[in-house]
């Protein structure tokens, strides 16, 4: 019988302490500023009327909600939805959106993620090792042209990201 109460205390005690360990108050987090979304997007508008095109900027918090979003002069309309995805994609694959196109290129299928495109353009926003939100350029030549405006809008705030 003694040893049925050790092994109640004993299991009592791991389950108090695993469940104290769960129970961590409050988080702090990084959290993109509505300034550094539009610095951001802006970057990148910038970036690409001076190498010739006008496009559309996503910006996404950390959660996938939209921060920011600059649609440039002359730019399509379809580019609208098309930057939210790239960002979207950048954020949930944590990668750009053009590595993560090539990741499931080579691994196919690709998942079905409801809000994503797999287009190069999106570029993941991180503060130090924390994913803090993604942008995404849409009406570009290319992917590649997109992400570089997307590398652009971010070196822009890269000093307040560290």
């Amino acid at each position: 019988m003694w040893h049925i109460r050790i092994t109640v205390s004993v299991a009592s005690l791991l389950f108090i302490s695993s469940s104290a360990a769960f129970s961590q108050g409050l988080i702090t987090q990084k959290v993109l500023s509505l300034n550094m979304a539009q610095r951001a997007a802006q970057g990148a508008i910038e970036k690409c009327r001076a190498d010739g095109y006008h496009v559309s900027v996503t910006v996404l918090d950390g959660g996938g909600l939209l921060k920011t979003f600059l649609r440039d002069d002359g730019s399509s309309p379809g580019s609208i939805d098309v930057s939210r995805r790239k960002a979207y994609a950048a954020l949930i694959f944590r990668r750009t959106s053009a590595e993560a196109a090539k990741a499931w290129a080579a691994h196919p299928p690709a998942p079905n993620i409801p809000g994503t495109v797999l287009l190069g353009g999106g570029v993941p926003i991180k503060a130090g090792n924390e994913f803090v939100g993604a942008i995404g350029i849409s009406g570009g030549p290319n992917g590649k042209e997109e992400e570089a405006c997307a590398n652009a809008g971010v070196a822009k705030i890269a000093d307040e990201l560290k």
